[in-house]
C-alpha cells in the first residue's frame, strides 16, 4: 500500500503516512506537517490523495493551510511547490464554479479561482501550469478569446506543452474550428503517446463534428480500448448507431446506450437518450424519472435543455401543456441560441398556440423558421396563427410558401382549402382537388372528409354532376348506392333487376320504395323504416359507418334539389333508421313534406325532432312558421321566443322571425289599428336592424328592413335596400330570394314605374317559378291594370287563371279588367269597328264571367258580395247597349276611309302609269340613236371598200406621172373649196341627226299625251314642227355628189378610223407618177384625198 515518509526535525528518523488510512481530521496530519517542517510536496501529496478519496473538505483545509501566509513566509525560497498547491486550489475553485448552478455561488467561486491563479503569478509570472489553469478558468466562465490568449503564451513558450495544447484544442472546439482542435489533439498525443484516453475521445468528437463517422467511431472504439469504463465513448457510439435509423444500429445504440446507464447511472447524456427512447414507447413515468436524475447529476446547459424538453414533451402528449409549457420555458433558457438546440422553441410555440398566446407563439415558431427555413410544419403553424389574428393575408402567403417548400405535401393543400372556403370557393375547390391527386398518386387513402367538401363546393356552384360524383366516391359501396341503381335501372326500360333468393326483384323492390302507388302510403311514407326491415329479412346488410352520415346527408340534399325527392326521403330515413338521435334528418322530411303541402305530417316530423332534444332552435323555429302560416299567432310568437332563449338571444335566425311575425302582425287582414300597426312595424325594424348588427351580410334582415321601409313610404331607401340584397343573392346557388324581386317590383309599382315593375315580375317568374306561379300572375295584372295595358292584363289573368282555376278572385279581376277594357275604349275620340267589335265580345265576355260568379254557391267564402257583382253586371249591360250606337258610328266612318282610300289609290295608278310611259319613251329613244349610230358606221365602211375599188379601176400609174407642175396651185384651191364643202357635209350630218331625234320624240309625245289629255299639245308640236324646217333648209347639195359620190362620204372627218385616211395617204405616195395625179384637179377622188389630209 502507497506510503509517504515525513522526516523528523533533526533526527534520522521518519514518520511514515499510509495514503490509505489518512485520518478523519485533517488536524492530526497538519501537526505533523507543521512540526516536522515537512517539505511543500508532501503536502500537495496527501491534499491529492484527500481529493481522490472524496474528502474534499480536508484536501481543501490541507491545500488552505498550505497556502497561508505563515508557510509562504517559512518556505520563501520554494517557489514551484507554493506555486503548485494555489494553482490546486484554483483549479478546485474552477471546478466549483464550472458545476454550480446558482449564479451567484458560480460567481464566487470564479472569484475564488481567480484570486489564487493571481497569488501564483505573483510568485512567478511566467510559470505555464499557472497560465493553463487561468485558461481553464476563463473557458469554465465562457471567455473563449481570453482562454485562447493565456493557452497560447503557454504554447508561444513551449509549443509542445500538452495541457496548454489540449486546452487550446477545447478552445477550438468551442469556436467551432473542429479541424484545428483536431490537429491539437493530434499534436498533444504525438507529444505524449500515453495520454489518457479521454484525449482520444477529444480526437473522436472532432471527426464525428466533420462528419467523418467512421474516424469517429475508430477514435471512441480507441478509447474503449484503452478504458473499457469510458462511459462517454460507449454515449458516442451508441449515438452513431441511433443516427443510422436502421432497425439493427437503433437496436445496437440502445444497448449501449443501456450499458452506459448501467456503468454510470448519472450520465445525463445516456439519460437523456433513454428518456426519448421511452418517450416514443409510450412510457412516459419512465422519461420523467430519467430526465430528472438528468437533471439533478447535470450542470451543463445543452444537456440540461435536452432533459427539460424530454420532461416537456411528456407533459405536451398527456395533455398537460401548464406544465408543458413550464418545462419548455426552462429548456429554451438553458439554450439561449436557437440555432444550437431549436425544438424547444417549436414545442413552446405550440402550448402557447393551444393555451391562446398568440403572439408568443407566433414568435417562437418565427425563431423556429429562421433556422429552418424550409420547415413545412413551421410555415402551416405560422398560417394558422395569422388565421386567428385574422390576417388573411399573411395566411395565404405562408401557405403558398408550404406548397412550394413541398409541393407534394397534401396537408398544405387541405390546409389552404379550409382557409379559403369561405371566402374563395373557387380556389378552396381547387386546392382540394390537388390534395385529392396526391393523395391517390401516393396510394394513401383520401379521406371522407375531403371527398365530402369537395362535393359540397360543387353543389355551392350549380355543378351537381360533379358534385354527385364526389360524394359516391366519398360514400362507397352500400346500402344507398343500390337505391341510386335501383333508380337508375328504372329509368332505363331495357335494364334488368336483380333477385332476391325468394324471386323478388331487388330494382322492384327499390323502386316500389321510392314511388309507392298506394297514395296513403305516399302521404306517410316520410316515417316508415319498414323497407329497411324487408331489406334485413331479405338479407340484405343495411349498414351505415357514422363517419357517412354527414355525406349520405349532403347527397340527399342534392337529391332534393334536382327535384327526387323521393330517394332524398329514403336516405333521410335511412339515417334516422341507424340513428334515431339525428335531428337534421326529421327537419328535412318535415321540409320536404311542407313543400308538398302536407301541414300535417311536416308538423309530426317536427314534434319528433323536438322529442330528440326539446331545445332544437331549428326545430322551434319551423314550428312557429308552421303554426304562423296556420294564423296561430300566439302560439307561433311563443314558439319563435323558445327558439331565441334556447340560444341564448344569439340565433339571428330566431330573432328575424319575431321580426317577420311583427310584420305579419302589422299588416293582417284584419280592421288595422293605426297606432298598432306602427308599434308592430317599429319592432319588426328594431328586430332587423338587430340582426343586420350581428350578421350585416344577412339577406334576409336587409330584405325585411326594406319591406317596412317601403310600408313607411321611404322608397328610394328601400329599392336601394332591395337592389344590395338582389346582387348579394345573384351569385349563391343556396340563396334563393324571389321575395326580393317581387318586393322590388313593388316599390317600382307604388312609384309608378310600371315597366320597370312589368319587368321584374316577369323575370321573378321566369328565373324562380318556370312561369308557373298564379301569385305572381296577379301581381303583374295588377301592373298591368294600372297602367292600362288592358290586353296584357287579361292575358296575364287568363293564364293565373289556367294555373289555378279554383281561384275565383282571378275571375273576378278578369271581369273587372274587361270592364275597363272596353269603357276606356268606347271614351276614345277615335276608334275602329274592330275595336268596338272586339269591346262588345269582351263586354259579353264580362257579363258571362259575373253572371257565373253570382250564381256560386260559396260567394262569402272567397270574400265577395253578391250585390257588388250584380252592380258589375248592371253596368256591362249598359256598356254594349251604348255600344250600339258606338258600333253604328264606327262603320259609317270606316266606309267613309274606305271610300277615300279607294280615291287616293285610283290617283296614285294614274300617276304610276305616266311615270312608267315617261320611262318607257327614254327607252326607245335612246335604243333608236343607237341603232342609228350602228348603221351609220356601217355605211362608213362600205363606202370606204367601195372606194377603194374605185382606186384600183381608174386611171393607170403612168397618167399620174405626167400631172403638170403648175397643177398645184390650182390644187390648193380646189382644195379649199373641198374643206368648205366638207364643212357643209357636217352640217348636213347634224341636221339629219336632229331631224331623226324629233320625228322620234313627236312619236313619242302623242303616245304620252294619249295617256294625259291635260298637257299642252299646241306647244309641244310647233317646238318639233320648227325643229323640222331647220332640218329641211340645212340640207344642200355637195359638189361631191356631181363626182358621184353619195353623201355619207362627209362623215369620214368624224366617224371613219384615222387608219383608213393613212391608209389612202400611203397609197397616193407609193405611186411613181405624182404629177400626173396633180393636174386632174377635177377628179372627185383627189379632191377627197385632199380633204382628208386637211382633216388630219
Amino acid at each position: 500500500m502507497a506510503s509517504v515518509y515525513i522526516p523528523v526535525q533533526n533526527s534520522e528518523e521518519e514518520v511514515r503516512v499510509a495514503l490509505d488510512q489518512l485520518p478523519r481530521d485533517a488536524s492530526d496530519i497538519l501537526d505533523i506537517l507543521k512540526a516536522e517542517q515537512a517539505p511543500l510536496d508532501l503536502w500537495l501529496i496527501i491534499a491529492r490523495e484527500y481529493f481522490k478519496q472524496g474528502k474534499i473538505d480536508q484536501f481543501r483545509q490541507i491545500l488552505e493551510e498550505g497556502s497561508s501566509p505563515e508557510i509562504d513566509e517559512y518556505y520563501a525560497d520554494v517557489r514551484y511547490e507554493r506555486i503548485a498547491i494555489l494553482n490546486a486550489l484554483g483549479a478546485y475553485y474552477s471546478y466549483l464554479g464550472k458545476i454550480e448552478t446558482k449564479q451567484r455561488e458560480k460567481e464566487e467561486h470564479f472569484i475564488m479561482a481567480t484570486q489564487y491563479y493571481n497569488k501564483a503569478s505573483r510568485i512567478d509570472m511566467h510559470e505555464p501550469s499557472t497560465w493553463v489553469g487561468k485558461g481553464q478558468l476563463l473557458l469554465a466562465k465562457g471567455d473563449v478569446e481570453q482562454a485562447f490568449a493565456a493557452f497560447k503564451i503557454v504554447l508561444d513558450g513551449d509549443r509542445d506543452n500538452v495541457p496548454a495544447l489540449l486546452g487550446q484544442a477545447c478552445v477550438q472546439f468551442s469556436r467551432g474550428r473542429y479541424s484545428d482542435s483536431l490537429e491539437l489533439y493530434k499534436r498533444a498525443l504525438q507529444v505524449y503517446p500515453e495520454c489518457p484516453a479521454a484525449v482520444r475521445l477529444g480526437i473522436g468528437l472532432c471527426r464525428y463534428k466533420l462528419g467523418q463517422l467512421e474516424k469517429a467511431k475508430q477514435a471512441f472504439g480507441r478509447v474503449l480500448q484503452l478504458d473499457p469504463e469510458n462511459v462517454d465513448a460507449l454515449v458516442a457510439l451508441a449515438i452513431l448507431d441511433l443516427q443510422n435509423n436502421e432497425a439493427s444500429g437503433i437496436r445496437g445504440g440502445m444497448e449501449k446506450m443501456q450499458r452506459a446507464f448501467e456503468m454510470y447511472p448519472y450520465c445525463a447524456m445516456a439519460l437523456n437518450y433513454l428518456a426519448n427512447h421511452f418517450f416514443f414507447t409510450g412510457q412516459h413515468f419512465l422519461v420523467e424519472q430519467l430526465t430528472e436524475t438528468a437533471l439533478a447529476v447535470t450542470t451543463h446547459g445543452p444537456t440540461k435543455s435536452h432533459s427539460y424538453y424530454n420532461l416537456a414533451r411528456s407533459y405536451h402528449s398527456k395533455g398537460d401543456y401548464e406544465k408543458a409549457g413550464m418545462y419548455y420555458m426552462a429548456s429554451v433558457k438553458e439554450s439561449s441560441k436557437p440555432h444550437e438546440f431549436v425544438l424547444p422553441y417549436y414545442g413552446l410555440g405550440q402550448v402557447q398556440l393551444k393555451l391562446g398566446d398568440l403572439r408568443s407563439s407566433l414568435a417562437n415558431f418565427e425563431k423556429v423558421l429562421e433556422v429552418y427555413p424550409e420547415s413545412s410544419e413551421t410555415v402551416k403553424a405560422l398560417a394558422h396563427i395569422y388565421v386567428q389574428l385574422g390576417q388573411t393575408e399573411k395566411v395565404q402567403e405562408y401557405l403558398k410558401k408550404a406548397t412550394k417548400i413541398d409541393p407534394r405535401d397534401p396537408q398544405a393543400f387541405l390546409d389552404i382549402g379550409e382557409l379559403l372556403i369561405s371566402n374563395d370557393p373557387a380556389a378552396a375547390l381547387e386546392a382540394f382537388k390537388t390534395a385529392r391527386n396526391l393523395l391517390k398518386k401516393s396510394n394513401e387513402e383520401v379521406p371522407i372528409e375531403l371527398f365530402n367538401n369537395i362535393g359540397v363546393l360543387h353543389f355551392e356552384r350549380g355543378e351537381f354532376e360533379l358534385a354527385a360524383q364526389s360524394f359516391k366516391e366519398a360514400l362507397g359501396d352500400g346500402t344507398w348506392s343500390r337505391f341510386l341503381d335501383a333508380k337508375a335501372r328504372s329509368d332505363d326500360p331495357t335494364s334488368e333487376g336483380l333477385l332476391y333468393p325468394n324471386g323478388e326483384a331487388q330494382s322492384d323492390l327499390f323502386k316500389s320504395a321510392q314511388y309507392p302507388i298506394d297514395a296513403s302510403a305516399s302521404v306517410r311514407q316520410y316515417k316508415d323504416f319498414q323497407l329497411f326491415h324487408r331489406l334485413e329479412e331479405q338479407g340484405s346488410t343495411v349498414e351505415l359507418p357514422w363517419n357517412k352520415v354527414s355525406t349520405l346527408f349532403n347527397m340527399a340534399r342534392l337529391l332534393e334539389q334536382l327535384h327526387d325527392t323521393e330517394t332524398a326521403s329514403i336516405f333521410y330515413r335511412l339515417i334516422l333508421f341507424k340513428y334515431p338521435e339525428y335531428e337534421d334528418a326529421y327537419l328535412r322530411l318535415a321540409a320536404i313534406a311542407k313543400a308538398r303541402n302536407n301541414v300535417q305530417l311536416s308538423n309530426e316530423l317536427i314534434i319528433d325532432a323536438l322529442k330528440v332534444n326539446e331545445k332544437c332552435p331549428d326545430a322551434l323555429l319551423m314550428l312557429g312558421d308552421l303554426e304562423l302560416k296556420n294564423d296561430d299567432w300566439v302560439k307561433a310568437k311563443e314558439t319563435f321566443r323558445a327558439a331565441k332563449d334556447a340560444t341564448d338571444g344569439n340565433d339571428s335566425y330566431a330573432t328575424l322571425c319575431l321580426g317577420n311575425w311583427n310584420y305579419f302582425a302589422a299588416i293582417r287582414n284584419e280592421k288595422r289599428a293605426p297606432k298598432l300597426e306602427a308599434t308592430h312595424l317599429e319592432k319588426a325594424k328594431e328586430l332587423y336592424t338587430k340582426v343586420l348588427f350581428q350578421h350585416n351580410a344577412n339577406l334576409y334582415a336587409a330584405n325585411g328592413a326594406g319591406v317596412v321601409l317601403a310600408e313607411k313610404g321611404q322608397f328610394d331607401i328601400s329599392k336601394d335596400l332591395f337592389t344590395q340584397v338582389q346582387e348579394a343573392a345573384s351569385g349563391n346557388v343556396f340563396v334563393q330570394m324571389p321575395d326580393v324581386w317581387i318586393n322590388l317590383a313593388h316599390v317600382h309599382f307604388a312609384q309608378g314605374n310600371f315597366a320597370l315593375a312589368v319587368k321584374m315580375y316577369q323575370n321573378c317568374l321566369r328565373k324562380f317559378y318556370h312561369n308557373t306561379d298564379s301569385q305572381v300572375l296577379l301581381y303583374l295584372a295588377r301592373t298591368h291594370y294600372e297602367a292600362e295595358q288592358w290586353q296584357d292584363c287579361k292575358k296575364t289573368l287568363l293564364r293565373a287563371i289556367h294555373l289555378a282555376p279554383s281561384n275565383y278572385t282571378l275571375r273576378f279581376d278578369t271581369g273587372v279588367a274587361l270592364q275597363k277594357f272596353s269603357a276606356s275604349t268606347l271614351q276614345k275620340t277615335k276608334r275602329t269597328v274592330d275595336e268596338v267589335r272586339s269591346t262588345v265580345a269582351e263586354l259579353k265576355n264580362a257579363v258571362r264571367l259575373f253572371s257565373l260568379l253570382s250564381a256560386a254557391s260559396n260567394l262569402h267564402v272567397h270574400g265577395f258580395d253578391e250585390k257588388k257583382i250584380e252592380t258589375h253586371v248592371g253596368y256591362c249591360k249598359h256598356l254594349l247597349e251604348a255600344a250600339k250606337v258606338h258600333c253604328e258610328a264606327a262603320e259609317r266612318e270606316d266606309q267613309q276611309n274606305k271610300q277615300r282610300l279607294e280615291l287616293a289609290r285610283q290617283v296614285t295608278l294614274a300617276e304610276e302609269n305616266r311615270r312608267k310611259a315617261e320611262e318607257q319613251r327614254k327607252y326607245q329613244l335612246e335604243r333608236r340613236k343607237q341603232e342609228d349610230e350602228l348603221k351609220q358606221v356601217m355605211q362608213q365602211e362600205q363606202h370606204l371598200e367601195r372606194m377603194k375599188e374605185q382606186w384600183k379601176s381608174s386611171t393607170p400609174a403612168s397618167k399620174r406621172k405626167d400631172r403638170p407642175q403648175n397643177d398645184d396651185d390650182e390644187g390648193g384651191h380646189g382644195e379649199r373649196r373641198r374643206k368648205k364643202g366638207g364643212k357643209r357635209r357636217k352640217r348636213d350630218k347634224k341636221s339629219q341627226y336632229e331631224s331623226e331625234e324629233a320625228e322620234a320624240e313627236m312619236d313619242d309625245q302623242e303616245e304620252v299625251d294619249y295617256v294625259d289629255r291635260n298637257r299642252n299639245y299646241e306647244e309641244e308640236s310647233d317646238y318639233q314642227t320648227n325643229d323640222h324646217d331647220d332640218q329641211a333648209e340645212n340640207n344642200p347639195q355637195d359638189l361631191l355628189a356631181a363626182a358621184g359620190l353619195e353623201d355619207s362620204d362627209a362623215e369620214d372627218d368624224t366617224v371613219a378610223p384615222s387608219s383608213n385616211a393613212s391608209r389612202r395617204r400611203q397609197a397616193l405616195s407609193e405611186s411613181d407618177e405624182d404629177e400626173p395625179l396633180r393636174t386632174q384637179g377635177s377628179d372627185g377622188e383627189g379632191g377627197e384625198n385632199v380633204a382628208v389630209d386637211d382633216d388630219e
